[in-house]
Parts: C-alpha cells; sequence; structure tokens
C-alpha cells in the first residue's frame, strides 16, 4: 500500500490514552496506513451481523481499495482515530468532509468483543475536537434502524440530534459546538470511567505481591505480611523466582504460575526489572499495577523517562498504575480489608478518604490518622503521580458510600481545571479538606512532572475557594478538619456555645470564637467544686452543662474548654472527654472540646476518644474530636462553618452570554495568530481589539488619536461634544493628578487650550502621544484583566482601579467556565467593592451589567487560549450602565491546555 503524502503532517498531538466504561484503559490516535493489518484483523473477527450495521452489506474482507481508503487519511478533509489495545484495534471512527466544507459525514465501527465498553462515545468526543479545528461545524450520518446501540451513541453524545427516516435508513445530524449540555454529559461519562477505574484498583478480588521477599525488613516482606494480617478477603500470591516459600505461603517464580486471575499486582522490585514485570502483568491479564519502586522521576531526567515508558506501557495494555514510589492503598470495607501499604496495620474504619502523593507524606498521614484514632473508608498514596491522581481520587471518593469527606494532600497540580471542577461538585455532597503549600504551582516537588503557573499571587487561592474546598497549610491542620468531620454532624450555622469551669478560661475561648468569626451565642460557666465533691461529680456536672446548652436550640456548634486542674489523677481527662461525648451522642449540634492542664501521661490532646466503627457506611464515628487549645478548636470549627455556608449557598447555573458570534472569533484569531512568531505576544491594534470584543458583545467607548490640535478639534466633533483627553501611556491616561487626563471638554477653543497645556505637564514623561474620547456618564473605575496561565489555563481577575489594586494588590482571581453565583461573588470579594453598593451616599452601581461584562470576558478568554492577555481599564461602572474606556488584547499561539475539549488522560 501506498504512504501518506509527506507534505500532511501527522497530528501526534491528537493521540490520547483514554478510560473505558470499565475502568481498563486503551490509546487513543489518528489512523496510520500501518494499521491496515490491525483492521482486517478486526474485520475478520467481526459478526455477520455487525458488518451488516456498519457497511449496510455482508463483507467477509475488506477489498485492498477499501482497505486504502481506510488507512490513508489527510488529517483535515478525511481524519479517522483507531482506539487500541496492545496493537489490537477494538474500534475505528472517521470523518469525510462533504462538499458544503461547514458539514462532514461520520461512522463508527466497535468490535464486538468490546462493544458496551463506550469506545463510540470517546471516538465521537475526539472527532468532534478535529473537526472543530479543521473549521467543520456539523455532522451527519446513515444507520440502520436496527443499529440501536449506533444510534444510542449520537442520541447520548449531548449533541442537540436531529433525526429522520430516510430511503430505509436513519439519517442523523447535529451541530458539533462544544455546548454547556455536550461538556456536561462528557463529564458525566469520564467521572463514571475514572470512579470506576480507581475502584477497580481498591476492591482487586486477587492481589499478587511481585518481589515479596523472606527478609524481614525489606519492602516486599513488609508489603505481603501487611496484606495477609490485614485479613484481604481474597487470594493472595507472593512473586519471588529466587524462594520456595514466603510470609508461610508457597512462593510462585512468575505470574504464569499463579492459579487463578490477577487483578491487582503490587511491584517491589528494582527499577529495571520493573518494564519486563509489566510485560508479563499484560500477558496475563492483570487489570491495575500499585508500584512501590523509587528510582523515577524521583531520582533525576534518566528516571523521568523511565517513568514515563512505564506509564506508556501499562496504559497501552489496558492497566492504570499507582505510582511509582507509593506509599500504598488502604481499604477497610469489610468485603475487601486491603492493606497493601507500608503500614504494619489495618487503620479503623470510619467515613475519612485520604490522597496524598509522595511516600513520605502518605506515611505522615498513615501515621497521624492512627494517632488520632481517626477512621478511614480508604487511603491512596499517589507517589510520584505519574497516572493516578487526585483528579481520579476524588471521583471515586464521590460515589464511594463509605466516604463521607476528603482529605487531599496536594504538592503540585496536574489538571487544575479537572481539580476545579470535580472538587466543586464533589464538595457538594461531602467536605473536602486541601493541604497545600503556599508555593504549590510555582515550585515543583522531586519526582513531580507539571507545569508552573505564572498567575498572580492569589490565583490558586481563589481557584481553591471556588471549588468550596476547605484550604489549609500542613497535614497537621489537614488531620485537625478530619478529626471533627469523622465524628460530628456538620454546624447548621455560626452560632456558638461555650461551656467551661474557668471565667478566665471562658472569656479565651469566646475572644477566639470571634477572632474567627463565629458568633457566640451562649456561654455556661461550669464553677469548680470543692474538695468536698468527688472527680465524678465534677466530670457530670460538665455534662449536665452540655446538655442544657444543645437543649436551648440556640447554638449549632459546642466548644466545651475545661481546666482540670493540677490535682488531677490518671484517667480524669478520660472520664471528662466521655461525659461530654455521651452527653452530645446523637445530637444535631457540632461538639468539640479543649482540655486544658492536663498532666496524664497517657492522654493524648489531639485524639479522637472512645474511637468506634462507623454505624453503616458513611456514617460518623463514635467519638470527641479534643484540641490542644481553644484558640486551635475555634479555628478548625470556623472552617468548617464557612464551608457550610459555601455549600448552602446556590450553585448557581452556567453564565452563558447572549449574542456571541464564535465562529467569526475564531476567524478573526486564526489570523492575527498567523502573524505572531513563536510564542511571542502580538498586540491587537484598536480596531483589530474591537472587531474581536464586538463578536462577545464586548464595547469600547471610541477614541481617537491625534497629533495636531486641529486633528483633535476634527475627531472630537466626530465623536460628539463634550469629549476627554488621554495620555495614551498605559500609566498616565488615568491620572488626574499628573495631568494624565482632562475631562468634560465642550468646545474646540477649551479642547485647544487643554491639549497645549497638557503637552507642557507630560514633557517630565516624555511628551506621550495623546488621544480623544467620548465622555462616559460618571462611575466607579473597576479593572478586568483576563490572562492565559501554562498551568491553570483561563484566569479572570477583577479589582477596584486605583490604589486597591496598584498598591494592596486587593484583587480576586476565577478560574472559567464561571456560574452567575461565581459572578456575584466575583464582584463583592475585593475589600474595596464597598465603593459598587452605595459607599459615602453614592448610587449603588449597575450590578448586572457589570457581572454581564465579566461573563463575557470569561467566555472570551475560556474559548480562545490564544488570546494571552486581556486588559480592561478603567470600565466605568455607574448606576445606570458599565462602560470599557480602554482595553489591551495581545494574541499569541498558546500551548495546548491541561484540561482539553476531549476526553484524555492527563499525559
Amino acid at each position: 500500500m501506498g504512504e501518506t503524502p509527506k507534505s500532511l503532517e501527522y497530528p501526534a498531538y491528537w493521540e490520547a490514552d483514554v478510560v473505558l466504561r470499565d475502568g481498563t484503559t486503551a490509546h487513543l490516535r489518528p489512523v496510520r496506513p500501518e494499521d491496515s493489518e490491525g483492521l482486517a484483523r478486526m474485520h475478520e473477527s467481526q459478526s455477520q451481523n455487525s458488518i451488516y450495521l456498519r457497511f449496510f452489506t455482508f463483507k467477509s474482507s475488506l477489498s485492498r481499495k477499501e482497505m486504502e481508503r481506510f488507512t490513508h487519511v489527510d488529517y483535515r478533509d478525511r481524519v479517522a482515530f483507531v482506539v487500541l489495545l496492545g496493537t489490537e484495534i477494538l474500534g475505528i471512527g472517521r470523518y469525510d468532509r462533504l462538499s458544503d466544507p461547514l458539514e462532514a459525514e461520520v461512522a463508527f465501527n466497535i468490535s464486538d468483543a468490546s462493544q458496551g465498553k463506550g469506545i463510540g462515545s470517546i471516538l465521537m468526543e475526539h472527532l468532534a475536537v478535529a473537526a472543530r479545528e479543521n473549521g467543520i461545524r456539523r455532522f451527519i450520518a446513515e444507520v440502520l434502524p436496527e443499529n440501536r446501540k449506533m444510534l444510542s451513541v449520537f442520541q447520548e453524545s449531548g449533541f442537540e440530534v436531529k433525526r429522520h427516516f430516510d430511503d430505509g435508513v436513519v439519517a442523523v445530524a447535529f451541530s458539533i459546538d462544544p455546548t454547556a449540555k455536550v461538556r456536561a454529559v462528557m463529564e458525566s461519562r469520564e467521572h463514571r470511567a475514572e470512579a470506576r477505574s480507581v475502584a477497580e484498583l481498591l476492591a482487586p478480588e486477587s492481589v499478587a505481591v511481585i518481589g515479596a521477599s523472606r527478609q524481614w525488613g525489606s519492602v516486599g516482606f513488609a508489603l505481603l505480611e501487611n496484606i495477609i494480617e490485614g485479613g484481604f478477603t481474597g487470594p493472595v500470591y507472593g512473586i519471588n523466582p529466587e524462594a520456595m516459600e514466603v510470609a508461610g505461603m508457597i512462593s510462585r517464580g512468575t505470574l504464569a504460575e499463579v492459579p487463578g486471575p490477577v487483578d491487582l499486582a503490587v511491584i517491589a522490585v528494582p527499577a529495571a526489572e520493573v518494564p519486563a514485570v509489566v510485560e508479563d502483568c499484560a500477558r496475563h491479564g492483570v487489570k491495575g499495577l500499585l508500584v512501590v519502586t523509587t528510582g523515577y522521576a524521583d531520582a533525576g531526567q534518566d528516571g523521568l523517562v523511565h517513568q514515563r515508558a512505564l506509564v506508556r506501557q501499562a496504559r497501552a495494555n489496558g492497566m492504570r498504575v499507582i505510582g511509582p514510589a507509593s506509599a500504598g492503598l488502604v481499604n477497610t470495607a469489610p468485603g475487601v480489608s486491603l492493606n497493601a501499604s507500608v503500614s504494619p496495620f489495618l487503620p479503623l474504619r470510619g467515613p475519612v478518604g485520604l490522597f496524598s502523593q509522595s511516600a513520605v507524606i502518605g506515611v505522615t498521614l498513615f501515621a497521624a490518622a492512627h494517632r488520632r484514632g481517626i477512621g478511614l473508608s480508604s487511603m491512596l498514596s499517589a507517589g510520584n503521580r505519574a497516572d493516578v491522581s487526585g483528579n481520579d481520587a476524588m471521583q471515586y471518593f464521590e460515589d464511594d458510600a463509605a466516604t463521607a469527606a476528603v482529605g487531599v494532600y496536594l504538592e503540585s497540580f496536574g489538571n487544575p481545571r479537572k481539580f476545579s471542577r470535580i472538587a466543586r461538585r464533589l464538595s457538594r455532597s461531602k467536605p473536602v479538606v486541601v493541604a497545600r503549600s503556599d508555593v504549590m504551582g510555582r515550585r515543583l516537588p522531586p519526582g513531580h512532572e507539571t507545569r508552573t503557573t505564572q498567575a498572580p499571587l492569589g490565583a490558586v487561592d481563589s481557584m481553591l475557594e471556588q471549588t468550596g474546598v476547605i484550604q489549609v497549610d500542613n497535614h497537621e491542620d489537614l488531620m485537625d478538619l478530619m478529626q471533627l468531620v469523622s465524628c460530628q454532624p456538620l454546624p447548621a450555622g455560626s452560632r456558638v456555645g461555650v461551656v467551661g469551669n474557668s471565667l478566665a478560661l471562658n472569656r479565651v475561648v469566646v475572644d477566639a470564637a470571634e477572632r474567627h468569626g463565629l458568633t457566640v451565642a451562649r456561654t455556661q460557666f461550669v464553677p469548680d467544686l470543692d474538695a468536698e465533691h468527688t472527680v465524678d461529680e465534677s466530670v457530670h456536672a460538665v455534662g449536665r452543662a452540655v446538655t442544657s446548652v444543645i437543649d436551648s436550640g440556640e447554638v449549632d456548634a459546642l466548644l466545651v474548654a475545661t481546666q482540670t486542674g493540677m490535682h488531677q489523677q490518671p484517667g480524669d481527662a478520660d472520664r471528662l472527654a466521655a461525659a461530654i461525648q455521651e452527653a452530645s451522642r446523637d445530637r444535631d449540634v457540632t461538639v468539640l472540646a479543649s482540655l486544658t492542664g492536663v498532666l496524664d501521661p497517657g492522654y493524648r490532646s489531639t485524639t479522637v476518644r472512645q474511637p468506634g466503627p462507623a454505624s453503616e457506611d458513611g456514617g460518623l464515628q463514635q467519638g470527641l474530636p479534643l484540641f490542644s487549645s481553644p484558640e486551635q478548636a475555634a479555628r478548625v470549627l470556623s472552617r468548617l462553618v464557612w464551608y457550610c455556608r459555601w455549600r448552602e449557598a446556590e450553585a448557581g447555573v452556567p453564565a452563558e452570554p447572549e449574542g456571541i458570534d464564535r465562529d467569526r472569533a475564531e476567524q478573526l484569531i486564526e489570523e492575527f495568530t498567523a502573524r505572531a512568531t513563536g510564542t511571542d505576544l502580538l498586540r491587537l491594534s484598536s480596531a483589530e481589539a474591537g472587531e474581536l470584543l464586538g463578536c462577545y458583545g464586548i464595547s469600547v467607548l471610541p477614541s481617537v488619536r491625534f497629533s495636531t490640535e486641529d486633528e483633535a478639534v476634527r475627531a472630537a466633533e466626530q465623536l460628539g461634544w463634550p469629549v476627554a483627553v488621554k495620555a495614551v501611556d498605559t500609566y498616565l491616561r488615568h491620572r488626574l493628578d499628573l495631568g494624565g487626563v482632562r475631562l468634560n471638554i465642550v468646545d474646540a477653543e477649551s479642547l485647544r487650550r487643554n491639549v497645549s497645556q497638557m503637552r507642557r505637564v507630560l514633557e517630565p514623561y516624555g511628551s506621550p502621544d495623546l488621544e480623544v474620547q467620548s465622555m462616559a456618564r460618571p462611575g466607579q473605575a473597576c479593572t478586568i484583566t483576563a490572562l492565559e496561565d501554562p498551568l491553570l489555563g483561563p484566569v479572570v481577575s477583577f479589582g477596584i482601579a486605583g490604589d486597591a489594586v496598584d498598591l494592596l494588590d486587593d484583587w480576586v482571581h476565577r478560574v472559567p467556565p464561571l456560574t452567575n453565583q461565581d459572578l456575584d461573588r466575583m464582584i463583592r470579594a475585593p475589600r474595596a467593592s464597598a465603593k459598587l453598593f452605595g459607599y459615602g451616599g453614592l448610587p449603588s452601581v449597575d450590578t448586572g451589567a457589570l457581572q454581564d461584562l465579566l461573563a463575557r470576558v470569561a467566555a472570551l478568554k475560556d474559548d480562545h487560549p490564544q488570546v494571552a492577555r486581556l486588559r480592561f481599564n478603567p470600565v466605568l461602572a455607574s448606576d445606570q450602565s458599565v462602560t470599557v474606556l480602554s482595553v489591551e488584547v495581545d494574541v499569541a499561539n498558546a500551548a495546548q491546555r491541561t484540561d482539553s475539549a476531549r476526553r484524555a488522560m492527563r499525559d
């Protein structure tokens, strides 16, 4: 067969690893001429019925001409994708452009053995993205009425499919614009597939430890022993070709000697041996890999190359990878009881799901959970996070009935846009606590391969706040929150009661609560009983006070802070904690405590006392969260109250401004970026910027540059009096104090005089050029910027113009797409935003028009990564309108976003 013409470049960036509906992986790529043999094999294995449904007739084999047509494409007018498992083709999808250049015919062929795995939907998504890239806007297809599976693929795609019966076939047609419904459908399918893939790893029916060792203290020995001692409910196999027996069981030399299938392979061999082990796993149908072996990206550039090869090898053969350099995974479900980790014991069963990246953090979280008595549903350490990531774990935790709260320790972001949308959805049903460092996103830890952010400081914080996750600074703060949510109901509001046996301590607690934004609704002092009373009587008095405050109905949360005294005996603190817990058992009020002055060496002030198993999946474990100080308890409670307020607020609906011409905007941007070289920024002219912004319904108040006073007068007469004169220089154009702007000029004589005066005043600043502009309705000056960040993608920022943003960095940042609630919160978030809402007796601005402008800016930036930077400064917001006075638009050839419009695993 002939070769693809050399003039047509193979689009390697279209390649992607994908997760199928059953949780396995496959590789998707554009078809190549050498696929003819694999395509022939797939065709020969198809049933007569499948062939008939695809070709409307039976073909025992494909002709040479057909084979060449199917495998030789130009990647523009004719495009085809294949989905492969190893070298086996599971399915192929293609489009052919029709006489109408905006329209293409689409067709699919899925192997009989792979039907029902969502391959058709995946092919549809990738074909639609490629088609739009090549200027196609509509797909059509002809399907036999009895081909219900294919009709379902079209109908469930999210596209607005129109179909009619014509000459014995069903003709379907639809626009391939990526609407909100299409994105939602794609994300839902992606969620189910990725959740299933992690579930398969956490609940295997059988496990093999490859590299199991007889040497006490070795990782291979510990992993096998921990799985066995943890009571794993399925068969466990130790694989070691050099030992006859490991951990009291017969050792197998290879997987070929294992008597049954293996779902999860735990790999603990030297890095040089891992490729052969993965190949053996692929041969024997292993579903997933847990790699604890180090020496990959954590060892430098050479290790990174080997890590990429490991992931490619595993995914191409249907396997997902946890690790390498993982501390393991845990699932406490009674039907699984899996401790495939370095922890010597299975944690308590409880409602908390944990995810961490590097192994050392994973070990730290294991230890902290044990020390505090926090019950876990499952825990996963991703190590170098080469494949399975925090996003995958959150997809699983969202569906897991045994998980009621989620803790995530992040050291880097792989796909923050995807994290944002998953976390926002997950936070609506379960509290999500995220621990990260202040430099996360700006500096990469060892072993992590991803981009870094260049967005303004605070952008990552704003993105996380937007999702509703509770942000903390370190693992101890993370565990403080997990300790509370594991055994206490969420607070219904911010009303707090305080119970204590010291007036001084009660005052400290009240101050701490109010400092953290809580409302102290009731305090109750429990006086110290005299020496004639027993410790038990004092303990019961505290318990009665707790019951009294809860029964009052005046509080949503209760903070108990007692001073136990220097005369205490061992066990007194435990009795007091037990009394508080008993008094608050099965109540809707959130209760936490801080016991000060404890001398009992067996007492741990940060431990959940009286731990017990969850009563049911996702139910609270029995216990009382204790904190080392009232300040710590108040801080933890305030964070949980903030989360509950966020969750109770309306989620909002996607902001989709009307009157947007995306097709014209794409044409303009293609023309602009053709003039940009490399990644250098190209500043658009005022006319070019105006035309592009007009596609999104954004208008800029007209202005005209001039050289002479006569030109200024002619421009003013064209624009209409009154006018303003401004310096073109970005810094000076709005500085009344420096003489950079003159307002409300009403006639030619006044205009000439002002121009002359301005030129004298501005000489020390280099005599900048001047322009004349129509006068806008007076209002509050705001600033809107938008940029394309290498890590976060589009970032939209808003602030009140002037010193608030220039000196105090009073910005709010958001990552599109935005909801109407995001927009409302956005204009209220800056500290100076009071100026928009009747500050100083002035009328409130038209907030609806301001939100509409922000929505249009966000839509433009979200649609076009080539728009590298937008700056609107100032935007005048009045009580009746919003006017853009000045805009700068820079375009460039942008890198591919981390979260594209096609379903694909992180590369």
